[in-house]
């Protein structure tokens, strides 16, 4: 079953995002708190744990939230969603996926300096908030 490996925030843009235990989402505006929250289309970034994995064999020091990353799932394909899917994760929050992917800052991050490859502009997962609520590790995720 798929579900909720981590939740991270920020409070600033261009710094690691750290987890928390849970964070709470506000329906049209993003995680309470974090940087990238707002009346836009990326108010939630989401990115498969199995990716992670794979740079971890290179990085194995990597932790949650590095990709700036606020939601890292675990047993769900995101490559196989599409813009205007909707997830609902635990008992409460609906997502509403608004975009697949993003270029990569020119200069390239952190994690691309240090491992030549960064997979949030290829696999990485933006969402706007439908439903608001509290998001925590081990909810279920299913596309509704």
């Amino acid at each position: 079953m798929a579900h909720v490996e981590a939740v991270c925030l920020s409070h600033k843009k261009g710094i690691v995002k750290k987890e928390r235990d849970k964070v709470e989402a506000r329906e049209d505006w993003g995680i309470e708190g974090d940087a990238h929250a707002g009346d836009w289309h990326r108010q939630i970034s989401l990115l498969a744990g199995e990716s992670i994995d794979g740079v971890k064999e290179v990085l194995p020091t990597l932790k949650n939230g590095a990709f700036a990353e606020n939601i890292i799932t675990r047993g769900m394909d995101l490559s196989s969603l599409s813009k205007g899917d909707r997830l609902q994760i635990g008992d409460e929050v609906i997502l509403e996926i608004t975009q697949i992917g993003k270029e990569c800052h020119n200069s390239g991050c952190a994690i691309k300096k240090a491992t030549g490859d960064c997979i949030m502009p290829r696999e990485g997962i933006f969402a706007q908030v439908i439903k608001g609520g509290t998001l925590a590790k081990e909810q279920q995720i299913r596309i509704v």
